[in-house]
């Protein structure tokens, strides 16, 4: 009973409470706002609230787990991590698996499990995927990181899952893995001049990406962010969100008391942050991004701490992803950006979403535990004879 005792102590001693007590905060709040925009009045927890709180239950609950796994075994799983992705991904385009949203049947971006009514998008999961492989591959090539040859198998390693999640019509999660490779191979040390190049070949593929890569919805959302007046259908869902937030004003309407966020097409997934604004005002949305905040600093010092390359990388990576879909996300709330389907981390409804971002973290916790001082174990050696007695 000692023993059991003692490793429960050691348990929540070795994990990252405050990371996790965020994590957990940051959660619980995203619950409150999803029962908020879509409760109908017949209960307090609509479905979509209560398949958040399942998955942020199962979440927390596989991130502890995963916490004790030290995140070296995890690495060194790294071909196999891959190949599940890569499968994911192929599902997608098999006829009666892969489904698209409504207002994109074209698109193929969630699995259908079964008769459950549920859907995954494994692309959440393969951005984790993808952060342990590009780590794995910018490790092992780090004394020779600049070299031409390994910049280009960096380029042609991130291109793959890019290149799936666009085929599969997934834009948005395409963007996310560019900010991940950016963001990591700076962390890396990659020269500047490789970034330099990299922008003057993306400036010079913009013109032939418009005209054949993407579709005439994607092109309208752009055009609607120039020139709204033009594209009053395309525009309305932002411009419906930007109304609740500013209606907010300094403290909001209250929880549940909201009344443009109604109206907001997919105000409890994309459009999640208008309801902050509304119902929480300024205030509101404040905290909620220095809660962001406090959660991506958590993670990058983390990594900092360590001399270890690989768990720099790993922390960098995953702190990337959530930084990168906060910034592209609250950008499309306030009308700067296009809407392009990416979450809020944390608070937009969904399972997979938020799933599969305490995978991340549980992923981050191993790193915080693995790298903590041990206890130093006091103990004597009996019935040994040596020269020295």
């Amino acid at each position: 009973m000692k023993k059991i005792i003692s490793q429960i102590k050691s348990f929540i001693k070795e994990t990252d409470k405050i990371l996790l007590f965020l994590c957990t905060l940051i959660s619980a709040l995203g619950i409150v706002l999803v029962s908020s925009a879509t409760n109908s009045g017949d209960s307090l927890f609509s479905r979509d609230a209560k398949v958040m709180l399942l998955a942020v239950v199962v979440g927390i609950t596989g991130a502890l787990i995963i916490s004790v796994i030290d995140y070296n075994f995890i690495v060194r799983l790294w071909p196999i991590i891959a190949g599940v992705c890569i499968l994911l991904m192929f599902l997608l385009f098999i006829p009666g698996v892969g489904v698209g949203p409504p207002e994109r049947p074209d698109a193929k971006t969630w699995i259908v499990l079964g008769s459950t009514g549920l859907y995954f998008q494994p692309s959440e999961l393969v951005k984790i995927g993808f952060i342990i492989t590009f780590a794995v591959h910018i490790d092992t090539v780090r004394d020779n990181l600049n070299s031409l040859k390994n910049i280009i198998l960096l380029c042609m390693h991130a291109a793959t899952p890019c290149l799936l999640v666009l085929i599969s019509g997934d834009m948005g999660s395409a963007l996310i893995f560019i900010f991940i490779f950016i963001i990591m191979l700076f962390s890396a040390g990659i020269q500047l001049k490789y970034f330099a190049i990299g922008g003057l070949l993306v400036a010079a593929a913009l013109p032939v990406a418009w005209k054949y890569v993407l579709t005439s919805i994607q092109k309208d959302r752009i055009l609607a962010i120039i020139n709204p007046e033009e594209y009053p259908d395309i525009i309305y869902q932002q411009q419906q969100g930007l109304n609740a937030i500013k209606s907010g004003g300094l403290f909001g309407k209250g929880l549940f008391n909201g009344t443009y966020t109604k109206i907001v097409p997919e105000n409890e997934n994309d459009m999640i942050f208008s309801v902050i604004g509304e119902e929480l005002g300024l205030v509101g949305c404040v905290l909620t991004l220095l809660l962001f905040i406090a959660i991506v600093i958590k993670i990058i010092r983390i990594g900092k701490k360590s001399s270890d390359n690989m768990l720099i990388l790993l922390c960098t990576g995953v702190a990337s992803m959530i930084a990168s879909q906060v910034i592209i996300n609250i950008g499309m709330c306030l009308q700067l950006l296009p809407v392009i389907g990416i979450t809020l981390p944390f608070l937009s409804a969904g399972g997979s979403s938020n799933l599969c971002i305490y995978i991340a973290i549980g992923l981050i916790l191993s790193l915080y535990r693995h790298t903590q001082e041990k206890e130093i174990v006091n103990f004597r050696v009996k019935n040994i004879s040596t020269p020295f007695d």
